[in-house]
């Protein structure tokens, strides 16, 4: 059975349209990352799935059932806020408890819950502990651990991962890859951070301004983006733009290249001027400039390059992008 449907959803805020016929099917099991700008509607979309917000039209459908006038709490989805939202006068085994009590479950119910829950996220000896007495990343584990007690149908969640810092993002985002794996849930996870994405999905739906620019796997949006917007979020480095006419015969289109796809030869087409040198230890990044255009080169290891240097710049022409004055990708 698919775990969730949406089917021309849209939603307006006043004269405001945020969301614009959204269609999305989420398998069983599958772990769907949407993400997306600032302002690109995916965190109103995660509430429309979870019944915070109504839809303006379309429908949503939760394993099976039609959804659109259930109540959040009848909708079988466990959701997990960026801000935790923890008790502050509940420990660790009551914040994991509340929801079950609120359900009338029985007391052995939720004692097995809580249990199997804290030792799939290593909580067990913090049970007794009150979230000050937490760091940031146990917080959120037991954000996500009341989530897992319910064994909803759905899990839902909306950038779990800010509010930590790079370290902890880091592991927190292993940790719950790890949870997908084990508990075979199907997971909607919201992110502006385009590594949760790629490292995360089994499959990606890209919004701007309330569209659905592209949905694939991680690979399918890098490889083969629809256009130019989807090419230059996917990547870190992003994705160089240059206009095509900086190459014999190209017109008006634009030209992508990935900075891992350019090469330092004595007979590239492009003459770059080295501005600026990230020495990453196994990655060496150069900061360019060819013909008043900045370009990033990422070079693999570490090499010598000096600032305002003049490079020769290569590239494999089967691995550019080329895109038309309106951002469409064009093929072949």
């Amino acid at each position: 059975m698919t775990a969730l449907i949406l089917q021309g959803v849209s939603k307006s805020f006043g004269k405001v349209q945020v969301l614009k016929d959204i269609n999305l099917e989420v398998q069983n099991g599958e772990f769907v990352v949407i993400v997306g700008p600032s302002g690109c509607g995916k965190s109103t979309l995660l509430r429309l799935i979870a019944g915070l917000e109504a839809t303006s039209a379309g429908d949503i459908t939760i394993a099976g059932q039609p959804v659109n006038n259930v109540p959040p709490s009848k909708r079988g989805i466990a959701m997990v806020f960026q801000s935790y939202a923890l008790y502050p006068h509940l420990n660790v085994k009551g914040n994991m408890a509340l929801a079950l009590k609120q359900e009338r479950q029985s007391k052995q119910v939720i004692e097995e819950r809580i249990a199997k829950a804290s030792q799939m996220l290593d909580l067990t000896d913090y049970l007794n502990r009150y979230p000050s007495e937490l760091s940031g990343g146990q917080r959120q584990r037991v954000a996500i651990g009341r989530a897992i007690v319910r064994e909803p149908k759905l899990f839902l969640f909306d950038e779990p991962l800010s509010n930590l810092d790079a370290a902890l993002r880091m592991s927190t985002r292993v940790e719950i890859a790890a949870l997908h794996k084990k508990l075979s849930t199907s997971m909607i996870y919201v992110t502006h951070d385009q590594i949760e994405a790629m490292t995360l999905a089994d499959k990606i739906v890209l919004l701007r301004n309330g569209v659905v620019e592209q949905i694939g796997t991680p690979m399918e949006l890098y490889n083969n983006p629809t256009n130019q917007f989807v090419a230059g979020f996917l990547g870190s480095p992003s994705m160089n733009f240059l206009p095509g006419n900086l190459l014999a015969n190209e017109d008006t289109r634009t030209l992508g290249i990935r900075p891992e796809d350019f090469v330092i030869s004595d007979i590239g087409p492009f003459s770059a001027t080295v501005q600026h040198v990230e020495q990453l230890g196994g990655d060496t990044n150069l900061i360019a400039d060819v013909n008043g255009y900045p370009v990033t080169v990422r070079l693999f290891g570490q090499h010598r390059v000096a600032e305002d240097q003049v490079v020769q710049l290569g590239f494999d022409q089967s691995k550019a992008f080329y895109f038309d004055a309106g951002g469409e990708r064009l093929r072949g």
